[in-house]
């Protein structure tokens, strides 16, 4: 989405503007045949570890709501750079299905800082509010290194059955970029969840991510305005189906 009310980049664009580009895009995805969409405050940055700006928080609430309305598909939500519980509370009142935590079991280095894990507050919110979101939680996660010496295989353990996240996901080193495919079938042999690639899917390489058990994409998709193109979004959906033949 375009910058929101409260972050560094918000150049004053009106809520409702910024809800028609939300729901315009998701239509696009929903009408190509994607299986669910992520609301993301990309352009927000520079990020803080946490999201702290009350209106930055209302406002994805809002277009959280609106996108739900319109969709057939699940709607999800990412708010960076590390506001899993925010996302968590947002989901719970607008009828989103599930978040995206980037540093959701393990502590971490980035641009914006030490970045500690959230699960354990993303789960009390679920359970003051009585409600279960789905939790993808990345692991060794772009544009940031691990404060640890554990094996991905460990990390990938600790964040299912310690921290009880729902499904786990390998990206590249930076936006754009693809996973090693070595390090996805390493954290696909570890665990017994699903596995998705969270960063650097295109039709020409997808083929190399075959044993993933689904794919997050969003820099392929996008024109230089950052609208979703439908025949890109086509594209990749034909090439995860080709996936499934013989």
């Amino acid at each position: 989405m375009p910058p929101l009310p409260g972050s560094i980049r918000y150049g004053g664009l009106d809520i409702s503007t910024i809800i028609d580009f939300a729901v315009r895009n998701a239509r696009v995805l929903d009408e190509a045949g994607f299986d669910a969409i992520i609301l993301e405050n990309f352009n927000d940055y520079p990020f803080r570890v946490r999201v702290k700006e009350t209106e930055t928080i209302a406002s994805m609430a809002i277009i959280a709501r609106e996108v739900v309305r319109t969709m057939t598909i699940p709607v999800g939500i990412n708010l960076l750079r590390n506001s899993g519980p925010e996302a968590v509370a947002i989901a719970a009142v607008t009828g989103v299905s599930f978040i995206r935590s980037n540093a959701y079991c393990e502590s971490i280095v980035s641009a914006e800082g030490i970045i500690e894990p959230v699960s354990r507050e993303v789960l009390e919110v679920m359970t003051r509010l009585n409600t279960k979101v789905t939790v993808l939680a990345d692991i060794f996660v772009k544009h940031a290194s691990p404060l640890h010496r554990m094996t991905v295989e460990d990390v990938a353990k600790d964040c299912v059955e310690r921290a009880l996240a729902d499904a786990l996901v390998v990206t590249g080193p930076r936006t754009g970029e693809p996973p090693d495919p070595l390090l996805l079938r390493r954290v696909i042999k570890s665990v017994n969840t699903k596995v998705l690639v969270g960063s650097g899917i295109n039709p020409n390489n997808i083929n190399d991510y075959r044993e993933a058990h689904g794919f997050i994409v969003g820099t392929y998709l996008k024109d230089e305005e950052g609208q979703i193109d439908l025949a890109k979004a086509r594209n990749i959906v034909n090439a995860v189906k080709a996936l499934a033949r013989p």
